[in-house]
């Protein structure tokens, strides 16, 4: 994969900015760093090669002079898409790069929906002075930008804008506030005054004095009645095909594997259309409920993989603050955002590309809350007296440290902090980390903001599951997960693929009606059933965990102990004698706050940097 950066002043002369931004996204792309000057307009690229490595150079330039491509991706099809251009393109390249800079210069925005893969690319047109970016359907690649008086500039991370720019940024608390509902900032925000992100599925456009013009190309569309419904076939014959069009490149393709579904069964796919055995990955902690290692080891001898596995101890406060400071720029609330990153590391010791399982909970229905969700339907028709009594009987019982995946007492306990959020999560956008009540408490400064959430359907539009999908999908994977993967992995030099997040996949399974999904104690009930002689039963009836980090032990440690040094020291926003609450409930033992103190703990470590 790469890093892209842009800038254009009015005034010129922005080469030095740009090799600075350049320099923070070494990481993204090790192999080969270039810089491009054009009057105004400076764009600037680093490389990591995976498809025709000696040549597809970039900054790449159309033979006049006249345009200039930075682009950050995969296009899976460029050999069918270059032969339907050839007629009118000469080629002197092997690579992606060309047949993008060559359908874009032919038919502009028009191009995208005839891509498949991942991207995100800025297209300068230096005669109109018009710059065009844009990211993949599903936006696993990451663009940021930011406009002002003085011009215009995108990169693929913060860090590396912010180095292409003179002045301070504010934090923007709006986005605190919906950092501390979800953990992360809605799609197109970040924590920033004036810096934005493209969103996933649209194209921009901006020229000098002009207003931004952003628009669509794709979105997901949801079952209807008249049109006929994707078979089982349908959906083999479209992984199957995206696994295969994700294992070319011109260097080793390995897979993270963590004995889940579907890390299992892309695995499963890829290991038959190899011509060598498959190195898979992944990691575990000393912490046995948190540990997948067995499962990935089980998973690794019935595939046939090469596989590798390593342990997580304790959490490294350096690693935190450097893949904060210098990949992501902002608060960010998912945890496994480090054994992401080892993982990550781990693999790129062996390939310099992974398949990953990213997409199948959103999009088959793997997550407990959407089982919650189902019980929840006659959980509210139980008499409130009943419930109360109930809630006040399991309340009482100290939450269990344990993963929820081995603990029913854990479970229910999730289940009443999802219970006392329904009202509040619907409609649903995403899961809030807070009760409403108690995030008041907490942070008394942020009453009143919070962006506007993304589009979405109405409750009434839609079933609430398939609203939560929908949701999910649209929210919590781009925002979440995608970034999750995209700097823990980049951060490493080590690009990810994920084939069930291929836009025909994506359509297959959001063309299903929501009970093909699911059923009471069970999601992704369709892929089950259509891929169930790929795998072992016991994978497929394996519990949900997910890539669960032992924040309960770490906060009860050393992490606790560094989170009350700092909490002291907080901003006005938030209310210290609340959070020390938290974390007195915590190492107690009454109540498993590990995941909101995390989040308070990144936002803190990420202010004092």
């Amino acid at each position: 994969m790469c890093g892209i950066t842009f800038h254009y002043t009015h005034a010129g002369g922005n080469s030095d900015l740009v090799e600075k931004s350049l320099g923070r996204l070494q990481h993204r792309g090790p192999d080969e760093s270039r810089l491009l000057s054009m009057d105004k307009a400076c764009l600037g690229h680093t490389r990591l090669s995976i498809i025709d490595l000696e040549r597809s150079h970039q900054p790449m330039q159309t033979q006049d002079g006249r345009y200039a491509l930075i682009y950050n991706g995969e296009i899976y099809n460029y050999a069918e898409l270059r032969k339907q251009l050839a007629t009118r393109w000469d080629f002197v390249t092997a690579g992606d790069t060309e047949v993008l800079l060559a359908g874009l210069v032919l038919e502009g925005e028009r191009f995208l929906p005839r891509i498949e893969g991942m991207w995100a690319f800025a297209l300068w047109d230096s005669a109109t002075e018009s710059l065009l970016l844009s990211r993949d359907r599903m936006g696993k690649k990451p663009l940021y930008y930011e406009c002002n008086a003085a011009g215009f500039a995108c990169a693929s991370e913060l860090p590396a804008l912010r180095a292409l720019t003179r002045d301070s940024w504010s934090e923007d608390f709006h986005s605190t506030a919906d950092y501390f509902r979800f953990g992360y900032c809605l799609p197109g925000y970040t924590s920033w005054q004036g810096v934005f992100e493209v969103l996933p599925g649209h194209w921009l456009r901006w020229s000098p004095g002009e207003s931004i013009k952003q628009q669509s190309y794709w979105e997901i569309s949801l079952p209807h009645p008249e049109l006929a419904i994707p078979n089982d076939e349908d959906l083999v014959f479209a992984l199957e095909d995206a696994v295969r069009k994700r294992l070319v490149a011109d260097v080793e393709v390995g897979a993270f594997l963590s004995g889940g579904i579907d890390s299992s069964l892309i695995c499963a796919l890829a290991q038959p259309v190899m011509n060598k055995q498959l190195k898979t990955y992944t990691i575990g902690f000393s912490d046995q409920t948190f540990d997948e290692r067995n499962f990935a080891e089980q998973a690794a001898r019935h595939i046939g993989t090469d596989h590798h596995a390593e342990e997580l101890n304790n959490w490294d406060e350096s690693h935190l603050e450097s893949l904060l400071m210098n990949h992501l720029g902002q608060p960010f609330a998912d945890a496994s955002l480090l054994p992401t990153s080892l993982v990550s590391k781990l693999a790129s010791q062996d390939v310099k590309v992974a398949l990953s399982g990213d997409g199948g909970d959103e999009l088959f229905g793997g997550y407990q809350r959407y089982q919650a969700r189902l019980i929840l339907r006659w959980y509210t028709r139980l008499p409130a007296m009943l419930r109360k009594y109930a809630e006040s009987a399991l309340r009482a019982l100290p939450e269990p440290r344990a993963h929820h995946s081995r603990s029913l007492l854990k479970k229910a306990h999730l289940f009443l902090d999802i219970a006392q959020r329904y009202k509040a999560e619907t409609p649903y956008t995403a899961p809030l980390m807070f009760h409403p009540d108690e995030y008041e408490k907490i942070f008394p400064g942020l009453s009143g903001f919070g962006h506007r959430p993304p589009k979405l359907l109405e409750e009434t539009d839609i079933d609430d599951l398939q609203r939560m999908l929908f949701a999910d999908t649209l929210v919590y994977l781009p925002q979440d997960i995608l970034v999750k993967v995209d700097r823990a992995s980049m951060a490493h030099g080590l690009e990810t693929r994920a084939p069930l997040l291929d836009h025909k996949v994506v359509e297959i399974a959001f063309s299903q009606p929501c009970s093909n999904h699911f059923m009471l104690g069970s999601g992704k009930r369709w892929l089950k059933s259509v891929f169930a002689d790929r795998l072992p039963a016991s994978i497929w009836r394996r519990r949900k965990q997910g890539f669960g980090v032992p924040l309960h032990q770490w906060f009860r440690g050393e992490l606790g102990n560094r989170l009350d040094a700092i909490v002291a020291n907080v901003p006005e926003i938030i209310n210290s004698d609340a959070v020390k609450k938290l974390l007195r409930e915590h190492k107690d033992g009454r109540r498993d706050n590990g995941y909101r103190l995390w989040m308070i703990f990144v936002y803190l470590a990420n202010r004092v940097q």
